[in-house]
């Protein structure tokens, strides 16, 4: 069971540490731009990616409440989820079923704070 759950969690650090190392052997630095016009075509390309991941957010023309409801279902099934594996933990459940609620709070706890500390400490170093 822990190896199930380290392997996702270290594939990234690992596939970009795979990729330092590349880079030292081969004196390269990953893919730069070479002129004004590439970066400005980053720049758009990513632009348009952060727009279109806002959108998906965007309830439309709906009801005030429903978009309420909308908001609160993504932190409500995580408090759940957490809530039941430690419920599952206290009453001392069956070690199956325990180990599927760990799965499940895991892939909670890596959504919500796991690609950001990612992100930090890849930009600290």
């Amino acid at each position: 069971m822990l190896l199930e759950s380290l392997i996702p969690a270290l594939l990234p650090a690992a596939t970009d540490g795979i990729r330092a190392l590349i880079n030292r052997f081969t004196g390269g630095s990953g893919a730069k731009p070479a002129n004004v016009d590439e970066v400005v075509t980053l720049m758009t390309a990513e632009t348009k990616r952060m727009e279109a991941l806002a959108k998906i957010d965007q309830a439309g023309n709906v009801s005030q409440w429903v978009a309420n409801v909308r908001a609160l279902q993504r932190p409500g099934a995580a408090f759940f989820i957490i809530a039941g594996y430690v419920g599952v933990v206290a009453a001392g459940s069956d070690d199956a079923i325990v180990a599927q609620m760990a799965n499940y709070a895991q892939m909670v706890t890596f959504y919500l704070f796991g690609d950001r500390t990612y992100m930090y400490f890849k930009r600290g170093s």
